[in-house]
């Protein structure tokens, strides 16, 4: 190991030098590096602010181009009656509703058997609405198996119950097989009928106990073998007092056209009848404007912050070909009059869109209104058109262009970031560089330092030799 000693032989400050002079070089390179950086990070941050209150203007008028937003129909009338809902189809109107009847499952009972009783052999076939199914019982079979079948099977051939359901009630006279269907209203009313190995279908002997079936229009041919407890009924409601609906269920779809009702509580004679008022809902333009409005007044004032340029100093984007074409392609897109054919026009102006001097937008809404009063299929025509081509969907085409991934403002965006990273390279480089400098700095002082030294050695022995010879006279001090 070498050490070497900075300035010995010549006295010079070598080390402060070398750093000086490496630091001269090193100075105006890293400034120009550091301007650089400065002036990108400056524009990705101004491009990047830019963008994001584009997205903003953009979306704000992407609810404007959803056909699904517009006429919207409000029903009120929910109460301890009924209860309502609606869709686009209903028409502005008032109604009144009663509720007569409300919808009931059917429920049928046996007669008692002992727990451990024969129901006696044979198929019995139970039916509710669309669904049949048969089971076979044998001689040894009680009430309980019944049940059990009923309920989980087996059936013959490939039915199966998806209607009825059995439990057994045990009273002090013994147990009751109790069938109740699935499903409430008369079309779903349970029939029983019988293939009773006695021979005898319809008689309270062996498995044709179970037999009920009330189908036949004429009463003489029923069999009524088990009690009804509860009958098969259908809802049923009045509106207008005039106009009567039933329904298997409670529910009573489209009824009025859009518009559902669902029945919950039977009118008495006193009670008061139900509204339903139904009015058409429009709130979605007014809405979607204004978020408009909003967003691009936000966008307008950065847009002259970026594009400032007066004595008192000019913005980050001063200039900037990007900032005055978008603004400028923006402005002429919301000023634009589309055609909807037959004769009609509409623009954002006709829709109450006004601007200031300064380029500011407020909405008149009395103007909005009238608009939407007089025509608003218009209006929704305008934003929507005919295939989803409207004022809404041409905006977005427009905004697109700058603010999608592969748009104009994030092309720049990654151009820039790219000329970042190359800085960083150009820093790796310049340290480099001055590394090498400041080894060949110093490999020069220091050979001229022992250059020095050497000299100076010669010199004190050249001396010493002068001094030490005959004849040679010292001066004294």
């Amino acid at each position: 190991m070498s050490i070497t000693f900075n300035g010995l032989g010549s006295g010079l400050a070598v080390s402060d030098i070398v750093d000086a002079l490496v630091n001269a070089e090193q100075a105006p390179a890293e400034a120009r590096l550091n301007t650089t950086e400065s002036k990108l990070t400056t524009d990705i941050s101004a491009v990047g602010a830019l963008k994001s209150a584009l997205e903003k203007v953009q979306t704000s008028m992407e609810a404007l181009g959803d056909s699904d937003n517009y006429q919207k129909r409000t029903a009120s009338g929910n109460d301890d009656f009924i209860s309502i809902s609606s869709d686009k189809d209903a028409q502005p109107g008032s109604y009144n509703v009663k509720v007569d009847a409300l919808a009931q499952a059917h429920k049928l009972s046996s007669p008692a058997f002992a727990a451990d009783e024969s129901i006696g052999a044979g198929v019995i076939t139970i039916g509710s609405g669309a669904n049949s199914f048969s089971t076979v019982l044998s001689a040894t079979n009680t009430l309980e198996d019944l049940r059990d079948q009923i309920n989980n099977g087996p059936f013959t051939g490939s039915d199966s119950n998806d209607s009825v359901v059995a439990t057994i009630i045990t009273s002090d006279t013994g147990q009751h097989l109790v069938l109740t269907s699935k499903e409430t209203g008369e079309d779903n009313a349970i029939t029983i009928t019988v293939q009773d190995d006695d021979g005898n279908n319809t008689d309270t002997g062996g498995l044709s106990r179970l037999a009920y079936d009330v189908s036949d229009a004429n009463p003489a041919n029923h069999t009524t073998n088990l009690t009804q407890v509860n009958a098969a009924q259908n809802a049923q409601i009045t509106i207008d007092g005039t106009l009567t609906v039933s329904s298997n269920t409670n529910e009573f779809t489209n009824v009025i056209d859009g518009v559902d009702i669902t029945a919950k509580k039977l009118h008495a004679t006193d009670d008061d009848l139900s509204d339903i008022s139904v009015t058409e809902n429009n709130n979605n333009i007014k809405t979607g404007l204004n978020s408009f409005i909003e967003s691009y007044n936000e966008l307008l004032e950065l847009s002259n912050n970026l594009g400032a340029s007066s004595a008192d100093g000019a913005g980050v984007m001063a200039g900037d070909s990007l900032l005055r074409g978008v603004m400028s392609k923006l402005r002429s897109e919301i000023t634009e009059s589309v055609d909807l054919g037959d004769g009609n026009s509409l623009s954002l102006s006709q829709l109450g869109i006004e601007t200031d001097r300064y380029g500011v937008l407020t909405l008149n809404t009395e103007t909005l209104d009238e608009q939407i009063d007089a025509n608003v299929n218009l209006v929704q025509q305008f934003f929507v058109g005919d295939d989803d081509d409207g004022f809404a969907q041409s905006f977005d085409d427009l905004m697109s262009f700058y603010t999608d991934s592969d748009g104009i403002i994030q092309n720049r965006i990654d151009s820039k970031t790219n000329q970042l990273d190359d800085l960083d390279d150009d820093r790796l480089d310049l340290a480099s560089k001055m590394e090498s400098l400041s080894s060949r700095l110093y490999a020069q002082y220091n050979a001229m330092d022992l250059l020095v030294a050497s000299l100076n050695n010669t010199s004190s022995y050249v001396q010493a030799q002068l001094e030490n010879m005959p004849g040679v006279v010292r001066q004294s001090n």
